[in-house]
């Protein structure tokens, strides 16, 4: 199929991956958790437009001079690391006007606030931007799509973009289903403002520790 090869496994095995927790599995369960199933559905929206990003780097070879510069590999991962910190303090230490902003748990009706376009946006571009710029992604996608594009492949490129698409189509379905998930048991649960906070600051200290690792790897 269109140069590729064990094409049933590369499925299997990315649903398995998608399905390892990490930092974007914590933007969206914080973010389902904080404004309700469409805030996660659009934060997986936006990680999955940053994995094709990565699909792209690979294709057209960009990935491959990360990894053989030393300098690019340490630039871009100083700049996904600030961008971890960064989510992470604001989730941590966000005043009482971005509880009341951002958290929109607790209402007359037990459900969530709707959420603008603005904001919408702004969780789209954070989902896109906690994996776009994440080297490891990167690096991940170097090694893993390859694999599975034919020897016999007329063109390689085309082959990686294909798998890249359909890696970033299912792992999208299975976060958009995690999000309505948690958006479901935070309202089953009747989650008070309180609980919502220290779910906010556990999400935000996860994603300084994935910051730290990043810079330490």
């Amino acid at each position: 199929m269109l140069g590729t090869q064990d094409f049933l496994m590369f499925v299997v095995a990315g649903l398995l991956l998608n399905m390892t927790p990490g930092a974007d599995t914590l933007y969206i369960v914080g973010k389902s958790a904080s404004g309700g199933a469409k805030s996660g559905a659009v934060a997986a929206l936006g990680i999955g437009a940053g994995c094709l990003v990565h699909t792209c780097l690979v294709a057209f070879g960009l990935a491959a001079l990360m990894t053989s510069s030393s300098d690019i590999y340490l630039w871009v991962k100083w700049l996904g690391a600030a961008y971890l910190f960064y989510l992470g303090f604001s989730m941590m230490f966000m005043n009482s006007q971005n509880k009341a902003n951002h958290l929109n748990i607790s209402t007359a009706n037990n459900h969530h606030q709707p959420l603008d376009q603005t904001s919408l946006s702004k969780v789209f571009w954070g989902g896109f931007l906690t994996n776009a710029l994440n080297p490891k992604v990167a690096l991940f996608f170097l090694a893993f799509l390859p694999q599975f594009v034919a020897p016999t492949s007329s063109y390689p490129a085309l082959s990686m973009i294909f798998l890249g698409t359909v890696f970033a189509f299912n792992g999208t379905i299975w976060n958009v289903v995690m999000a309505w998930s948690t958006a479901a048991l935070s309202n089953s649960l009747k989650a008070s403002e309180k609980i919502s906070v220290v779910l906010k600051r556990s999400c935000g200290a996860l994603f300084i520790y994935f910051g730290i690792k990043l810079l330490r790897s």
